[in-house]
């Protein structure tokens, strides 16, 4: 199945731009953003990079999501003590983060705490200690991460099912990696793998809050003016590839995640997708709510959601429930998806826009999110998006387009199950497959 929609109109990114943060390049390819939010006595900055877990290969899984761990060992002069000491000291704090396609490096401090920050986060950046004594205890650390996430049903289940969905690719393996490939880094091939990862040209440096847009160009350009190296390349596209994955264990719920191939980011179908998960179990008068727990009382918790990559994505279901309820629930599930090859009334998908509207602007409001907002455009987009014109793109979705994402969706028919729960509950995975593209399950009629 390709990894693009048959929609061909003008995607979000490449819009008539509004005033906007502008983007500034430095010499070595580092970029710059700044979002002055005025009345703030604080400010957020991130360092951002567009390389994650999904550039790893199988030898060097988890390898992202170590080094992000290491760098905080030591950086730059200092101790891992003396990294949090000297920004918490200041009144600030400091953290991180590693996704599939992306690692972030933060700061939220006062308003003049601008120039510690952006020494700090270059330090971890650039100039981390690899020690080998730190490097094997840290390696302990995320042993003891990956024993508690599989001891989570919650994200255990969301694992299996990405491991279903992306099978044998990087989207389909752990951020954290196993023991065994964590195991094969050393201090030379983490800092290696430190330079690849972290090369300028996919270096964001993002401020926002009460921040000068002359002071950040004048300290990025002495904190990240001089790094060099060059980046990984794109990884390979994904591939959906479905399946089902039912772990028998000894809870006293299943826990179900029901995912289905679908668009990525820089789709023009994107903001479709993202109405359409809306629609379907965003809130709760969804439609996935208001029948499975509502009407029918088959679970407590329910819920869908669109996950995107830069080439791909996908339309996920999460839902808790009793074991004898999961082929029920499964059953309702794909009937509620099978509803919407029906256009949606004028007054849900309206409700729906607003809701969507409302999460991404409320989402932004604290100067982090903008920082880290505007970081992530500028890696998909070369530059950033006024939020008048994300709300345009989502008001001219139509029901007609969400009919048509969702008929291509089936299309496929193919879908990634997880079910992780008694043994009652396991029947779910092959009743949700059966009922959505069964034989007679859906007639398709072809609208395009």
């Amino acid at each position: 199945m390709s990894a693009r929609s048959p929609r061909r109109k003008k995607a979000a990114g490449v819009s008539p731009a509004a005033e906007t943060p502008r983007v500034h390049t430095l010499a070595n390819g580092v970029r710059v953003v700044c979002d002055p939010i005025p009345g703030l006595q604080t400010v957020a900055l991130s360092v951002v990079s567009g390389r994650g877990a999904r550039f790893e290969d199988a030898e060097r899984s988890g390898w992202s999501h170590l080094l992000e761990h290491m760098v905080f060992k030591g950086a730059g002069g200092r101790s891992a003590r003396g990294i949090v000491e000297v920004i918490e000291a200041e009144g600030g704090n400091i953290n991180a983060a590693t996704g599939y396609e992306r690692t972030s490096y933060q700061v939220r401090a006062l308003k003049h705490g601008l120039d510690l920050g952006s020494r700090v986060l270059s330090d971890l950046v650039l100039r981390p200690h690899m020690e080998e004594d730190d490097l094997r205890r840290e390696k302990q650390v995320v042993a003891q991460e990956i024993a508690e996430a599989a001891d989570a049903p919650d994200d255990l289940v969301f694992e299996l099912a990405q491991e279903a969905a992306f099978e044998g690719q990087a989207l389909g393996r752990p951020i954290l990696g196993t023991t065994e490939s964590i195991g094969r880094a050393s201090p030379d091939t983490l800092s290696e793998w430190r330079a690849a990862l972290y090369g300028p040209e996919t270096l964001v440096v993002s401020a926002a809050g009460a921040v000068d847009e002359d002071e950040l160009l004048r300290l990025a350009e002495r904190d990240f003016g001089q790094a060099e190296g060059a980046s990984l390349p794109p990884p390979e596209p994904a591939s959906f590839t479905g399946g089902e994955r039912p772990v028998a264990k000894k809870l006293e719920q299943a826990n179900i995640v029901l995912l289905l191939p679908a668009v990525g980011v820089l789709d023009p179908d994107y903001f479709t997708l993202r109405l359409l998960a809306e629609i379907l179990g965003g809130g709760m008068a969804s439609r996935l709510f208001q029948e499975a727990r509502e009407k029918r009382g088959l679970a407590y918790a329910i819920d869908a959601y669109s996950e995107t990559y830069a080439d791909t994505g996908v339309l996920g279901v999460f839902a808790g429930c009793a074991a004898t309820d999961a082929e029920e629930l499964a059953r309702v599930t794909a009937g509620e998806i099978i509803e919407l090859l029906k256009p949606v009334p004028e007054a849900e998908l309206a409700r729906a826009k607003a809701q969507l509207k409302g999460s991404m602007f409320m989402g932004r409001e604290g100067a982090l999110a903008r920082a880290e907002q505007a970081a992530g455009q500028v890696l998909l987009f070369g530059r950033t998006l006024h939020p008048d014109i994300v709300a345009r793109e989502v008001d001219s979705v139509t029901a007609d387009d969400i009919a048509r994402l969702v008929e291509w969706i089936l299309r496929s028919r193919k879908s990634a199950v997880a079910v992780l729960g008694p043994k009652p509950a396991l029947r779910a995975a092959p009743v949700f497959e059966a009922s959505l593209f069964g034989l007679g399950a859906v007639a398709f009629t072809p609208t395009y």
